[in-house]
């Protein structure tokens, strides 16, 4: 049985060939009295990358591995999580305690997804950009995490708490100004995000797209009209000028610049020239190409390059690099015995993958 490889986003949860919500609903109990109403409680197992409701977590899992993939009780395989960068001890020790007192897997690994989106495309060394829903690890949540040989450079890694979600409100605030009328959803706005949401060439172009650029309208599944104009630039604007969202950080190709400076001048080359984006947001319209143009007029003496997957990825590759590199990195670590087994487990307990896990 292949290993099965997980990667549980804030937004989305990849397992095996499942993708899918990991926001979840709680449901009214068999048995509660026909006159008892129970609001819609929506709950989110995942966190701003981190797993902080483990019941929740449990039960997507279950549903994922037995019901989705085909797992049988007694009969479970093997599996490997990727990690969020910085991830505490405790959270790694509880989710293999898990893995192994409840779900009874056969083995289990775990690495950080920085790792993982180099190895999926053929790099050991570099830095990952990583903007996810909840997450841009450079804390809008996004992160910036160099990698040397396989191992993060946790001294120079950077985890920002500004991500997806909090383009999504700044979307949803800007509609909402130029459209008072209309009552929007955050899932109305997630889905106009995705489809309206780029870039700017820079911000001259940002300015001058601000005075004349043309109104679209999209009419909502309810019937409501809204109108879309310069908000969908504005969303992009605010990763390179994050003012914008009141904060006072650089933007992010200067945090990358940032943080690569912290590390040996011998190997900067080797990670600048080596960058993979990565993360759900960076598949934005126009913003691959904005963050090489500000790179190639950043005051670094090495300039940051990005890496293009390779050609036999799938088109989505920048959205599920970190899964993908997990999918390559378990035909090794599970063959070669590398991961931590049953026994492992139960001879040091959770501790265990501190030690096997790296």
């Amino acid at each position: 049985m292949e290993a099965v490889v997980v990667d549980a986003g804030s937004k989305l949860l990849k397992a095996g060939f499942a993708i899918i919500p990991t926001q979840m609903k709680k449901v009214a109990e068999d048995g509660l009295p026909d006159d008892m109403v129970m609001d819609d409680v929506t709950v989110d197992p995942v966190v701003r990358g981190f797993i902080k409701d483990w019941d929740a977590m449990e039960e997507l899992l279950r549903h994922v591995l037995y019901t989705g993939l085909g797992w049988e009780i007694g009969n479970e395989g093997q599996i490997l999580f990727t990690d969020p960068l910085s991830t505490p001890k405790a959270v790694r020790e509880q989710l293999v305690q898990m893995m192994f007192e409840t779900f009874n897997v056969q083995g289990f690994y775990a690495s950080e997804q920085a790792v993982l989106s180099l190895y999926a495309v053929g790099r050991i060394s570099g830095c990952a950009v990583d903007i996810g829903h909840g997450k841009i690890a450079n804390s809008l949540t996004y992160y910036i995490a160099p990698v040397l040989e396989g191992a993060v450079q946790h001294i120079a890694s950077k985890r920002f708490e500004i991500g997806g979600i909090d383009l999504t409100k700044l979307f949803a605030q800007e509609l909402k100004r130029s459209n008072p009328q209309v009552n929007l959803s955050i899932s109305d706005v997630e889905r106009l995000k995705e489809q309206y949401a780029c870039c700017a060439e820079d911000q001259d172009a940002y300015k001058h797209i601000k005075k004349t650029c043309q109104k679209e309208q999209h009419t909502l599944p309810d019937g409501q009209v809204i109108t879309v104009e310069k908000e969908k630039y504005t969303v992009g604007e605010a990763l390179f000028q994050p003012s914008i969202l009141g904060l006072e950080e650089h933007g992010i190709v200067e945090q990358l610049v940032r943080s690569i400076s912290s590390v040996s001048s011998e190997n900067q080359r080797q990670l600048l020239e080596n960058t993979v984006l990565c993360g759900g947001t960076a598949s934005m319209i126009g913003f691959e190409e904005r963050f090489q143009k500000e790179a190639n007029l950043c005051s670094s003496s090495i300039r940051p390059s990005l890496v293009k997957p390779p050609e036999y990825m799938p088109e989505n590759m920048i959205k599920n690099s970190a899964w993908l590199g997990g999918a390559i990195l378990a035909k090794v670590v599970f063959p070669q015995n590398q991961h931590v087994t049953k026994g492992d487990y139960d001879e040091t307990g959770p501790s265990v993958v501190h030690r096997k896990c790296f």
